[in-house]
């Protein structure tokens, strides 16, 4: 399983670059440029450590797949995955929302973001982690 599990979070990793690319970059670039005092400018950010961040919290949401549940499936995958998404998106989108002021629109596309991109990466550890023979 562990082979699974590797295979599992590249794919999650990968499917999040595509799927952060084309929220952050594309649909939400007009909202950022009408709040740019909450946010640094793209030159500043510090990418090795969003990839850190991104990368320990797929290693997680796989590890704890495909060490603590037991029915392993695609729905099984499916449905850790918009629960877990429900509870991390709610938290970031919203969260910041309560202590920054971002825009109410920005909340809900982090919030709908984030539970698209745990849905899928819980569809991919269903589709990949299986139980071994």
């Amino acid at each position: 399983m562990a082979k699974q599990m590797i295979l599992a979070v590249l794919a999650i990793f990968i499917a999040w670059l595509i799927l952060d690319f084309l929220l952050h970059r594309l649909l939400l670039q007009s909202a950022y440029g009408t709040a740019t005092l909450l946010f640094r400018p793209v030159d500043q950010l510090n990418i090795p450590l969003i990839y850190l961040v991104m990368l320990t919290l797929v290693l997680c949401f796989v590890l704890i797949y495909g060490l603590l549940i037991e029915q392993k499936s695609l729905a099984s995958g499916i449905k850790f995955g918009v629960l877990f998404g429900l509870a991390i998106s709610i938290s970031s989108g919203f969260g910041t929302y309560i202590h920054i002021p971002v825009p109410l629109g920005l909340a809900w596309s982090w919030f709908l973001g984030g539970w698209i991109k745990f849905s899928t990466a819980g569809a991919l550890v269903g589709i990949i982690i299986k139980h071994n023979p």
